[in-house]
């Protein structure tokens, strides 16, 4: 698929984003030609939706094709073994009611400061997970895989 200049621009600008959204919208680009741009990425497999905006808008991101197509080598996901801790981590992450650290610990026998930074460099710098963190008035924090 030949890019237009509009297409080349939204992809190459989703490339940097840190969570390879499409944000950076140029201000010429508005309303119906928006959207035909964005039709025309997601039909050719070059952009997919990522999650729902603060405004309750669809936020796209770009694949691995929408980076191939500019030139770019996608990232290679490292795959985590069945069995190991950060397997099983990432297993209690990614359940309905997610996991408190003190489970987490429990679980993989690991520090509270050793499980932040499991957070911080395996699952979001090198899988390139979101994990949400929320605390209910008088309870604990819990933390969950988001999308």
């Amino acid at each position: 698929m030949k890019l237009s200049d509009s297409q080349t621009v939204l992809l190459k600008a989703a490339s940097i984003h840190p969570k390879r959204l499409l944000t950076d919208f140029p201000p010429k680009l508005k309303g119906g030609a928006l959207i035909k741009v964005l039709t025309s990425l997601g039909n050719a497999g070059l952009i997919a939706p990522h999650s729902k905006g603060k405004e309750g808008t669809t936020q796209f991101c770009i694949t691995s094709a929408g980076l191939e197509a500019i030139g770019i080598a996608p990232r290679v996901t490292p795959v985590l073994r069945a069995n190991s801790k950060q397997a099983q981590v990432l297993a209690m992450l990614r359940r309905p009611e997610g996991a408190t650290l003190a489970q987490i610990c429990a679980c993989t026998g690991w520090q509270q400061h050793t499980v932040r930074g499991t957070f911080a460099g395996a699952f979001k710098k090198k899988l390139g997970l979101d994990i949400s963190s929320t605390k209910e008035e008088g309870g604990e924090r819990v933390y969950k895989v988001i999308g």
